[in-house]
């Protein structure tokens, strides 16, 4: 395992903490993770742990929503044909899935367009728009793209096609000539939540139009497919957000559409109790996978399908299509391991660049991801698409990954993405030239304690202060996700009890117990299997940890998920 350093977050003003815990009648470590979210008064905490659809925001503060509410309802009432131009990913079938059913619900003569990801590419195409132009669409809707199409937006309204740009990413300094475009990150939009998904987005759309038409309450029957989308996007689960990811939830473990109770029943789980993460591990990986071997189109069949049956048969072909990703994700893993252990020296290389032609582009950004958990170094996987080399670029958490590949943009034929990812096209001959001046910039940027992952600890914490009711409130911090990570503790100079084992692969099996306190927990450490020696020769160690349940005999129990150990008397 790599070596890992811990940093416990600091709350700086006790008293603020004992406050709150007195108000709210609470532990002060308790306190201290609400604080840590920025809620620091009873209101505050109502509301995070009430969250509630009368706090949703009006769509109408979203810049361009009276023009794409106005023509999206004209549209309606003359029959005109709508098409819903989504993307391949998990946010992009579920908005399209959801503006599609909307529309439907309302009547619309409404199609949907999903580009093939290793022909067409992500976005809005020249190619796309003919398609849909030849089968007589009058208003375009993009849903989780389009905010960067500039030229392909005026090719639209050349063919007189409106369009309606529904996104939640980053824009360039152009924006799209596009009838309206809805995104809270557009410079002077005056939403006050900017950080929706692209299902988001489109549901503050569908929000739009149903309160312009007297039909207010007929978007909430989509939020599932909102919850779906956020948590899979990894968009901050805080404020608008956590509303509407912890409604949808609700909504899948009570009574979910045909499709994703398929999904759920495919994926050998049960409804009830999912979880954001369960989404986003579980249920998001086959639906991306149809996107990136074949036809993400199946997907929003899936999810607007109201047959049982057909949901079945669409779930088991996502399940295939999943198992034949994960067989090439493991194949290009193996792969590139073989490369970075007999060919790299990751003492003179700080950066991991690697290129085969024949990878398959639909995994590579799985597996640079992989490669980055393992080495923790910047790393870029290649292969080659028609005599070019394209790519997914992955980072760690203080390297700007888009900065430097912005440096070497006179190498690049184009490249694009945020600080942690981004996509790259390069010249194969120009492969090592890039390498050698992205490893210098690597070299020149990072240290060496910025090569070492970090773990930021919320609170230390003692096992006697582990009571049912500190798990109980522990779990309404649901749903977790980025800007609400499941709280990450430090609990000092614990002990084994019981002889701990390997299970599965790779995965340490044990229970802790703490000085005097006779509470005893079951942990797991998931690929901590080279922590065994260690453990067994202390007698006792520091372990920093998640706390998850466990079901067993129909009973559950809280389960410690091992982060990381450290023996006493290290760094």
């Amino acid at each position: 395992m790599l070596k890992k350093r811990w940093k416990i977050k600091d709350v700086e003003d006790i008293y603020i903490v004992k406050s709150l815990a007195d108000t709210l009648n609470i532990s002060e470590v308790l306190s201290s993770l609400l604080i840590l979210r920025n809620i620091k008064n009873f209101n505050q905490a109502k509301n995070f742990f009430r969250p509630s659809l009368d706090s949703l925001n009006d769509p109408f503060l979203m810049d361009g929503m009276e023009t794409a509410t106005y023509r999206l309802i004209k549209a309606l009432t003359e029959n005109q044909l709508i098409c819903i131009y989504g993307d391949y990913d998990v946010d992009g079938t579920c908005s399209t899935a959801l503006l599609y059913l909307f529309l439907k619900e309302l009547g619309a003569n409404v199609e949907f367009y999903i580009p093939q990801r290793l022909t067409e590419g992500y976005g809005l195409s020249q190619s796309g728009i003919d398609n849909v132009k030849s089968k007589g669409t009058s208003l375009l809707i993009t849903v989780d793209c389009g905010i960067t199409a500039i030229e392909e937006t005026r090719y639209a309204n050349k063919l007189d096609i409106d369009v309606v740009i529904c996104d939640h990413h980053q824009p360039k300094d152009e924006i799209p000539c596009a009838l309206a475009v809805l995104d809270p990150l557009k410079p002077n939009c005056n939403y006050p939540f900017k950080y929706l998904s692209g299902a988001g987005v489109a549901f503050k759309l569908a929000q739009g139009v149903a309160e312009r038409i007297g039909k207010r309450d007929l978007p909430l029957q989509y939020l599932d497919l909102v919850a779906m989308a956020g948590a899979a996007d990894i968009v901050p689960l805080i404020e608008e957000n956590r509303v509407l990811v912890k409604e949808g939830l609700i909504m899948i473990n009570t009574n979910p559409r045909p499709g994703v109770e398929a999904l759920i029943e495919s994926s050998n789980m049960v409804p009830g109790s999912l979880t954001s993460g369960q989404i986003v591990f579980t249920i998001a990986p086959r639906i991306n996978a149809v996107g990136r071997l074949g036809d993400a189109q199946r997907a929003v069949e899936l999810l607007i399908t109201k047959d049982k049956n057909r949901a079945m048969e669409l779930a088991k072909v996502l399940e295939t299509e999943n198992y034949q990703r994960r067989k090439i994700d493991e194949d290009t893993y193996d792969s590139a391991l073989d490369i970075v252990e007999n060919s790299l020296n990751l003492n003179e290389d700080t950066a991991i660049i690697l290129h085969r032609e024949k990878w398959h582009p639909g995994v590579i950004g799985i597996v640079a991801s992989r490669l980055v958990e393992k080495y923790y170094r910047p790393t870029i996987m290649l292969t080659t698409v028609d005599g070019i080399a394209k790519g997914s670029a992955r980072s760690i958490s203080n390297f700007n990954i888009y900065e430097a590949l912005k440096k070497c943009e006179d190498l690049l034929i184009h490249f694009g993405g945020h600080q942690a990812a981004a996509g790259l096209a390069v010249e194969v001959e120009k492969i090592d030239e890039f390498r050698s001046k992205f490893n210098q910039i690597v070299k020149e940027s990072v240290n060496e304690n910025d090569l070492l992952p970090e773990i930021h600890i919320d609170s230390k914490l003692k096992f006697s202060e582990i009571s049912p009711k500190f798990l109980k409130i522990i779990e309404q911090f649901a749903p977790f996700g980025p800007g609400n990570m499941r709280p990450v503790f430090l609990s000092e100079d614990v002990e084994i009890v019981n002889t701990p084992r390997i299970v599965g692969m790779n995965h340490l099996l044990l229970s802790l117990k703490q000085n005097s306190c006779d509470k005893v927990f079951d942990c797991i450490g998931f690929n901590m299997a080279d922590c065994l020696e260690t453990i067994k020769s202390c007698s006792s160690f520091d372990v920093v940890y998640t706390i998850d349940k466990s079901v067993r005999d129909g009973r559950t129990f809280p389960q410690f998920k091992l982060k990381d150990i450290k023996a006493k008397g290290t760094n």
